[in-house]
């Protein structure tokens, strides 16, 4: 994933002699943020599982179990979001940056904010209904754990509505420029359906730009937060059920049970993310990926695409035909299996700690500010690499049950043609954010001669293709104007 805000100033350290940042640029979101979600959310599930204790000390009736059911993995968002949002506001004071759009001096009237209030609650109530449509149209969101996301979706859409009037009410009193993407599309509608007249000036009173923005966030939220909430329960209720005391001696099923809960960690926090897109947390989108290539990297990564390209059984890139996992290749070297446990329980906490930095603003295919903090100081995408190994590591490709050498080779093969998929969507998702940002253009300058780990793969694609290869201020073309959230 890539990090996603904008900076409407420069806050990047200047350029030194060699056109090259000095220091690495400040990061949008600071470490506590993410830490108060991580607390947050710890605080629940200790209380979910001490349920029945707590049941039996304040004296309610009946039995009671651990709280591992799907509305309670769902109630972990408060804790995990709350936590961010009190953090952001008062700690980090991110309703006070120009980059949220908003000036807490000018509050306007109510009656000069709905002019153009009343235009953009056409657009985003619209937006819903389609979105709605398209959900119903979709086979795949009417089975298996995408029933749950449906049944969230159609229990919130109500409140929603009902709250987003005073939200965007009082969102416009303070709005440097109110006629927001949102505002175009709603433009849109009305002009179509002769309920707003058309300028005779300038021709449309919507600008089509704005309205694509528009729908690339929005199609960025309807479909990976779906998918986020369809996979919060499972891994939660496992969490929350699990007895650690009973399998600590076994280092494949200890180090599976910590796995799950950095996975947990990783979805919960990612979850909140693509809902919680506040424009006073400064976690609103401020655009979606532009390029088609991006699109087709990220979502050949998710279902439904995921389930008939990458995977097992007979999808196009199988890469775990006849394999058995590593505690199978490692069984009977107890000093193997704890050194391997604890390398994949590793490679899973870099992936949740890429998650984790990203606090209120995760979210795949938008720009939303810039990370360089936590592990975006050793790799631009610490996500996409630990990911990948992991995959290498856990599931052995090249080691197969029945001796085929064949099958072998091919396991190999098509995982490296995954990999290729990741380095693929991680260049189009540098393109976009390269695009928008001055600092990311530092950023990227400052990681390719000091990043840990991506300077060293600089010099090694340098050495190969020459220096011409490296470089955002050497030949990565980019406009001069900045619009508007990058997950996994």
């Amino acid at each position: 994933m890539s990090a996603d805000i904008p900076s409407t100033e420069r806050s990047g350290p200047l350029p030194s002699a060699k056109g090259l940042p000095k220091r690495l640029p400040k990061s949008d979101v600071s470490s506590g943020v993410g830490l108060a979600g991580l607390l947050g959310l710890f605080v629940w599930i200790l209380f979910c599982r001490t349920f029945p204790l707590i049941a039996e000390a304040i004296g309610l009736e009946g039995q009671y179990g651990v709280l591992s059911g799907p509305y309670a993995a769902l109630t972990a968002m408060i804790f995990t979001a709350g936590p961010m949002a009190i953090w952001s506001l008062l700690v980090d004071r991110v309703h006070l940056r120009p980059s949220t759009g908003l000036d807490w001096n000018l509050k306007r009237s109510v009656q000069a904010a709905m002019p153009t209030a009343t235009i953009k609650i056409v657009g985003l109530w619209a937006t819903w209904a389609i979105i709605a449509a398209l959900y119903c149209v979709c086979r795949w969101y009417w089975d298996g754990q995408y029933l749950f996301a449906m049944e969230v979706l159609g229990f919130a859409i109500l409140p929603m509505v009902v709250l987003s009037v005073p939200y965007i009410i009082w969102l416009d009193r303070f709005m440097t420029q109110p006629k927001d993407a949102t505002w175009h599309f709603g433009a849109m509608l009305c002009q179509g359906f002769g309920l707003m007249p058309r300028p005779d000036t300038d021709g449309a009173a919507f600008d089509r730009e704005a309205v694509k923005k528009h729908w690339r966030a929005w199609i960025i939220k309807a479909f990976f937060g779906a998918f986020m909430i369809s996979i919060l329960p499972p891994g939660f209720a496992y969490i929350v059920e699990a007895t650690p005391a009973q399998i600590i001696s076994n280092p494949v099923e200890f180090g599976m049970l910590l796995i799950t809960l950095l996975f947990v960690i990783d979805v919960q926090i990612g979850t909140v993310g693509y809902l919680f897109t506040l424009r006073p947390l400064d976690a609103h989108i401020r655009s979606g990926n532009p390029f088609l290539s991006g699109w087709l990297a990220a979502l050949l990564c998710y279902p439904p695409f995921v389930w008939g390209i990458i995977g097992n059984n007979n999808q196009i890139l199988s890469y775990e035909a006849s394999t058995a996992t590593w505690g199978h290749w490692f069984a009977g070297n107890p000093t193997l299996l704890w050194v391997w446990a604890a390398w994949l329980i590793f490679l899973t906490g870099v992936y949740a700690w890429a998650t984790v930095v990203f606090g209120i603003r995760f979210s795949n295919l938008t720009y939303r500010g810039v990370l360089t903090n936590g592990p975006y100081r050793f790799t631009r995408h610490p996500a996409y690499l630990s990911k990948n190994l992991f995959w290498w590591c856990s599931v052995l490709p090249f080691f197969v049950m029945n001796g085929s050498l064949t099958d072998g080779i091919r396991n190999t093969f098509f995982l490296a043609v995954v990999g290729g998929i990741y380095y693929w969507r991680a260049r189009t998702e540098e393109k976009h954010l390269l695009s928008e940002d001055p600092k990311y253009r530092e950023y990227y300058d400052w990681m390719e001669e000091n990043g840990v780990i991506t300077s060293r793969l600089a010099w090694v694609k340098r050495a190969i293709f020459g220096r011409f290869t490296s470089g955002a201020s050497r030949g990565v073309a980019h406009p001069a104007q900045s619009s508007q959230e990058p997950a996994e």
